[in-house]
């Protein structure tokens, strides 16, 4: 519709000045034409918007019986000199597009980089992933995912850096990077809670480091090739939903869900594991508190685990889209949190 809007222009303004009387002139509308053209044509075809209009209003003054000289010429130089700033202004709208387009495309690398796409099947589980940030094509922000086949196991974690800002996703791309290593090596759960701590005292630490005293609640999880369990330690995360083939959906009761990651409150910190069956066809949702703290127009939280319960039987690929849908019905906006990540996995007979 914008890039209309120099021809509307241009038959608006020659119809309405050709039909009133010719003491009423609109023909001064045409000066503008090379303006809106800048708008969205490019350099070349603002120039000829401009001479077109220059075209018309010359016609129009003919038809008039104004002479050439001097009034025929004046109009000449005076769209000249309009045409002539509006291609500036195109030019460098361009410019700065192009500029934009390429900055765009080092941040999506830059942002692939480092939170990988989450593939679709890992081992014997479905994965599926909603991921919602305010800013467009953003991939990443201060909430991070991450599932990894390792030797005898799938272990996945997600967590959610306290504040916003380059600070939280700084601190979400360390945690990454130190589950990613570790995953792979460590025994346990608990070792790599311990090396994620690990791994944000030493970025705290780092003199060149600005905003980066920050904690963050991470949910690990495991679950094993040669048995149906599933096992979760939790860093003050929100409990994920358990959703088994057969029975009611419910949240993961945790014994003892253990401080954020680098939350120093002086005390030292035991990781209890929890186990729960985890067999074929079962389904855990995992979120951050994007979802749960979503509120409605009266102040209430968001219901969690009463609505994953109501798509117990929603298929994988449903849940996540239906679960979106039902965020931005509650709040009227969506997530209140900067971003929503949750992973929906479920075990299922090789393809």
């Amino acid at each position: 519709m914008v890039r209309a809007l120099p021809t509307i222009m241009i038959a608006a303004a020659t119809v309405t000045d050709t039909f009133t009387p010719g003491r009423e002139r609109y023909d001064a509308f045409l000066y503008v034409v090379p303006g809106l053209a800048a708008v969205s044509w490019g350099v070349a075809a603002t120039l000829v918007f401009g001479a077109a209009a220059t075209l018309v209003i010359l016609l129009l003054e003919a038809e008039r019986g104004v002479a050439f000289m001097p009034g025929g010429l004046a109009v000449i130089v005076l769209m000249l000199v309009i045409s002539a700033v509006a291609a500036w202004s195109s030019a460098v709208r361009l410019s700065r597009e192009r500029e934009l387009r390429h900055a765009r495309q080092v941040a999506d690398v830059v942002q692939r980089a480092v939170q990988h796409p989450l593939p679709e099947r890992l081992g014997p589980l479905d994965l599926h992933l909603l991921y919602e940030t305010p800013v467009a094509g953003a991939h990443m922000s201060g909430d991070f995912y991450k599932a990894l086949k390792v030797p005898g196991a799938v272990r996945m974690m997600i967590g959610d850096v306290q504040g916003h800002g380059l600070g939280a996703v700084e601190s979400a791309t360390v945690l990454l990077g130190s589950f990613r290593e570790y995953a792979y090596t460590e025994p346990d759960l608990p070792a790599i809670a311990r090396r994620l701590e690990t791994a944000m005292e030493r970025h705290t630490a780092r003199a060149d480091v600005r905003d980066a005293d920050r904690f963050a609640t991470v949910l690990l999880a495991e679950i094993p090739l040669d048995r149906p369990v599933l096992r979760l330690l939790s860093c003050g995360h929100p409990p994920p939903v358990l959703q088994p083939r057969c029975g009611p959906a419910r949240p993961v009761a945790f014994r003892r869900v253990s401080l954020p990651v680098h939350l120093d409150l002086g005390m030292t910190d035991e990781y209890v594991v929890e186990e729960v069956p985890f067999g074929m066809g079962d389904r855990i949702l995992m979120y951050t508190d994007g979802v749960s703290e979503t509120r409605d127009a009266a102040g209430d939280f968001y219901p969690v685990a009463d609505r994953l319960a109501c798509w117990q039987d929603t298929p994988d690929r449903k849940v996540l889209p239906a679960l979106a849908e039902d965020l931005r019905r509650y709040s009227g906006h969506g997530p209140d949190d900067d971003t929503a990540a949750v992973l929906a996995v479920r075990t299922s007979p090789p393809e």
